[in-house]
């Protein structure tokens, strides 16, 4: 993206009037979800509960001690494997784009597969995890490490291949090769574009992350999310999936402030 192009509207961060409307539009979608559970009791409480009943399962998940009073325990499980393994997967991925970048051949054959490969569901690779490592743990971060590395690598090998070619000769001049021409010339001047595969990378690890622990025994957000269909307690069900919502929002904007920082401080973007 050039100099002085305008703000993607992803980046764009609310203002005041904007975390209002937010605000208000989360009161709004609350008193309608109230008013067809509660007071028009369209569905049974056990097909659709009210925010009351979702209420008390988000108080009980956390101070309870029953199978279904487990939800602090499993935040802390979930964010620990996808933490570690978004860290490897971006290290992983570091590495493998900057071989792509510096090799045609590799590109257009392993960049070719990896493509393919992340167009196949992470769920799809949960099987073949459990088949590997076990219902453990390693089958969990395997499958975070596998679709949040692919990301980083595409985004890396794309990033470094558009970096202008002046910067790549202006480096050599002063003395810059191989691992210094990457790290302290190439790397920095493609951060803007890595900052967007960090963020696309993440969305994929924890999307990742909760589809692998449905399936296997491992303690985490998404067995939470199984047991709650084992035992027919919607209310649990909907209050883990808003905590998944609500974590993976979290650190999506966390990801998407670095990333506005990042291209204002390279100049791409008004600092307004």
């Amino acid at each position: 993206m050039q100099a002085g192009r305008p703000l993607p509207a992803s980046l764009a961060r609310p203002g005041r009037s904007g975390w209002w409307v937010q605000l208000v539009g989360i009161a709004v979608l609350l008193g309608l979800w109230a008013l067809v559970t509660e007071v028009l009791k369209i569905w049974p409480p056990y097909v659709m509960p009210g925010p009351g009943l979702v209420w008390q399962e988000f108080v009980y998940g956390f101070t309870g001690s029953g199978p279904d009073g487990k939800l602090g325990l499993a935040v802390l499980n979930s964010l620990r494997r996808v933490l570690i393994g978004y860290a490897v997967a971006v290290a992983l991925g570091l590495l493998l784009g900057a071989v792509l970048a510096a090799s045609r051949p590799l590109r257009e054959t392993v960049g070719g597969w990896l493509t393919a490969v992340q167009s196949i569901p992470s769920i799809a690779f949960v099987p073949l995890a459990i088949l590997w490592f076990g219902l453990n743990e390693r089958a969990v971060l395997f499958v975070v490490i596998l679709e949040g590395f692919i990301p980083v690598a595409l985004s890396v090998s794309s990033a470094l291949l558009n970096v202008p070619p002046a910067l790549r000769i202006a480096g050599r001049t002063l003395g810059a090769r191989g691992g210094r021409l990457y790290t302290q010339v190439l790397l920095p001047a493609a951060l803007p574009s890595l900052a967007s595969g960090l963020r696309v990378a993440w969305s994929f690890a924890w999307r990742a992350l909760i589809g692998a622990e449905l399936l296997t025994s491992n303690p985490g957000l998404g067995q939470v999310l199984e047991t709650g269909r084992n035992i027919s307690n919607t209310a649990l069900v909907i209050a883990s999936m808003i905590i998944v919502g609500a974590l993976g929002s979290l650190f999506d904007l966390l990801l998407r402030r670095f990333e506005a920082r990042v291209r204002r401080n390279y100049g791409l973007e008004g600092s307004t």
